[in-house]
């Protein structure tokens, strides 16, 4: 149930607020930190100091109980009305709330990203800028932020102008979280939390335990047109298509927030064990780089124009293959290219809505997959080839690269987890060959481009033999498509990426055929499921929202457009209300499941919405 929402306010539209636990937040951060906000203005998620650290803000994930810690608040008295939008071309959001006797106030979310003396200022730090708005409004401030992974909340300990907050050592053992809360306001009131009358704007500044050099409502509003006019820069100098402009706009900024600027990294999503579906066990901490996804990232930030942002990608990639000599690359990395990600259980999370459990670190980073080499030299060919890149690979880079198509050569038809990291099933599945063929055939490419003739032909003949292979093997007749695996009967929808790969022209009939077919067995309403078998956790019951995306690049790789622009105008049906997709979706009810915001979902928005756009020199 959602109440109406109030008139758009300037600089955005306004839009319902979520009156449940569910999906229907914001993101607000600067590439050093990160929060998802609610539809009240309550921080619910925000993992400190950095996108892996510990979650002061753990509500999002403690079951819908209230143990009295873990968010962040602003409270109007009385309140009957939210609503909620981000600035135009921002990652500055605001809440409005208004009761029945006229009053009213916002909320200014933002992390500061600006230019502060001669550089970029990026600190971990969230900004809350609270306003009347109408009437003699009184509020209330909670600040409640937790420690260990929700063990317990941080101990608060008033100053003059602020209240710092300390891991109790009685009852936790991560004494080194620390953060302070620095405000113009009255710090008897909010250490009371009681409601006080708002005049004034009231200035909250969340982040580091140290002092605030000056006035904190002088600081907060000088940062906060310094992050306004940052971002609107920023997307000023993105290439967009004249179609689907505010799709592109905001799944670039929330692309642009998951990017770590320290290494480069791009992660997963924000989240971690927001469930696939209700009961699937399916929890996983997704706070990570997977390989996997760096060459789509790549290729959406190439099609943006967002140069800066994909060559600190680059170059995060290149350092992780550098890291990895010697040793077979693998799946997943950490923020500042750790290799082990050990996975735990934090028992003192309940999981979204109750859903455990809550896990942190991931196990993916111990499985073979073989499509990351492919992922790694797809991502880093591009570097040979951008002429805008100021840091051109050398040779070095391109023998880091040779040695990785070496390891795909090797393991082009050995079985391995494969792309969905199946836990307990090993086969030779056909999108690692896929990935593996495409490692050579890019270095062949690559080759050419370095005049390097002897090479180039020693990488071609290994990727025509793989191809012939991959053409036959994986082919199954009765099926009239490929397979998931060589000799197999299933299929899976990351066979739609043949297209998006250069294996195959839009005229071939055994990929239009799979196109097809893959429609037919692994659609659910307007969805796609990844598969339809059983796995480690039993049959998937949610669309994974990318592979419908996969399909509508599928579908118009092969010339049917208009079915393409009907699949994707209904998977931008189901973004939350602020114009963000998580991981999946359940076909049944269109409701959002799994890590929030999903980077692979945005960056599918991206991509479809390059690609069905009618040119700007044909719209105007």
């Amino acid at each position: 149930m959602r109440e109406t929402a109030s008139p758009p306010a300037a600089g955005g539209q306004a839009v319902l607020a979520p009156t449940g636990s569910s999906l229907d937040l914001g993101l607000v951060g600067n590439g050093s930190t990160c929060a998802l906000i609610d539809g009240r203005a309550r921080v619910v998620w925000w993992c400190y100091p950095h996108f892996d650290g510990d979650p002061v803000c753990c509500d999002l994930l403690q079951g819908g109980a209230d143990p009295g810690y873990g968010y962040l608040s602003v409270e109007l008295e009385g309140a009957t009305r939210h609503t909620q939008h981000y600035e135009k071309n921002t990652a500055i959001l605001v809440t409005t709330m208004a009761d029945e006797q006229g009053h009213a106030i916002e909320v200014i979310d933002f992390a500061p990203r600006l230019e502060l003396h001669g550089r970029l200022y990026l600190p971990a730090m969230l900004v809350r800028i609270v306003r009347r708005v109408s009437g003699g409004p009184r509020v209330r401030v909670h600040s409640r932020p937790a420690t260990d992974w929700g063990k317990a909340a941080a101990l608060p300990r008033a100053g003059s102008n602020h209240v710092s907050f300390v891991a109790d050592d009685s009852k936790s053992s991560a004494a080194g979280t620390k953060l302070r809360l620095t405000s113009d306001g009255p710090i008897s009131a909010l250490m009371a939390e009681t409601f006080h009358t708002l005049g004034e704007p009231l200035v909250l500044i969340y982040g580091q335990d140290e002092t605030v050099q000056g006035s904190p409502s002088e600081i907060a509003h000088r940062f906060l047109e310094g992050t306004r006019n940052w971002w609107r820069r920023w997307v000023r100098g993105l290439a967009i298509p004249f179609d689907y402009q505010d799709v592109v706009i905001r799944s670039a900024i929330t692309l642009k927030l998951t990017a770590y600027e320290g290494t480069g990294a791009i992660i997963a999503a924000v989240t971690t064990s927001i469930p696939e579906a209700p009961g699937s066990q399916r929890n996983w901490d997704y706070r990570y780089c997977w390989l996997r996804d760096a060459y789509f990232v790549v290729s959406a930030l190439n099609s943006l124009g967002a140069t800066n942002t994909m060559e600190g990608f680059l170059g995060y990639i290149v350092d992780v293959i550098a890291d990895a000599r010697g040793q077979r690359l693998q799946p997943v990395y950490g923020l500042h290219r750790e290799a082990q990600l050990h996975e735990d259980v934090c028992p003192h999370l309940a999981g979204y809505r109750g859903i455990g459990p809550v896990r942190k670190g991931n196990l993916a980073w111990i499985q073979r997959q073989h499509d990351v080499n492919g992922a790694a030299v797809l991502a880093a060919a591009h570097a040979f080839f951008d002429e805008r890149l100021l840091a051109a690979p050398d040779a070095r880079v391109f023998e880091e690269l040779e040695r990785l198509g070496e390891v795909a050569v090797a393991d082009f038809d050995q079985p391995d987890a494969g792309i969905w990291e199946l836990r307990g099933n090993q086969r030779v599945h056909t999108f690692s060959a896929l990935m593996c063929w495409a490692a050579a055939d890019r270095l062949a490419r690559i080759a050419q481009r370095r005049e390097l003739p002897a090479r180039e032909r020693f990488w071609r003949e290994h990727a025509q033999r793989m191809h012939a292979r991959i053409y036959e093997e994986a082919w199954n007749a009765g099926l009239d498509s490929f397979a998931s695996t060589f000799g197999g009967d299933q299929l899976d929808a990351s066979l739609m990426l043949m297209g998006e790969l250069q294996f195959l022209p839009g005229t071939d009939p055994r990929w239009r055929a799979t196109v097809h077919t893959c429609e037919r067995q692994l659609r659910r309403g307007d969805f796609l499921l990844r598969y339809d078998e059983e796995d480690d956790f039993g049959r998937p019951e949610a669309a994974f929202i990318v592979c419908t995306l996969w399909w509508v690049l599928a579908l118009a790789h092969i010339g049917e457009t208009g079915k393409a622009r009907e699949a994707f105008e209904r998977v931008l049906s189901i973004r939350n209300p602020l114009g963000m997709l998580s991981e999946d979706v359940l076909p049944a009810t269109d409701e959002l499941w799994g890590n929030f915001p999903q980077t692979y979902s945005m960056v599918g928005l991206i991509q479809c919405a390059m690609r069905l756009s009618r040119p700007w020199s044909a719209a105007c």
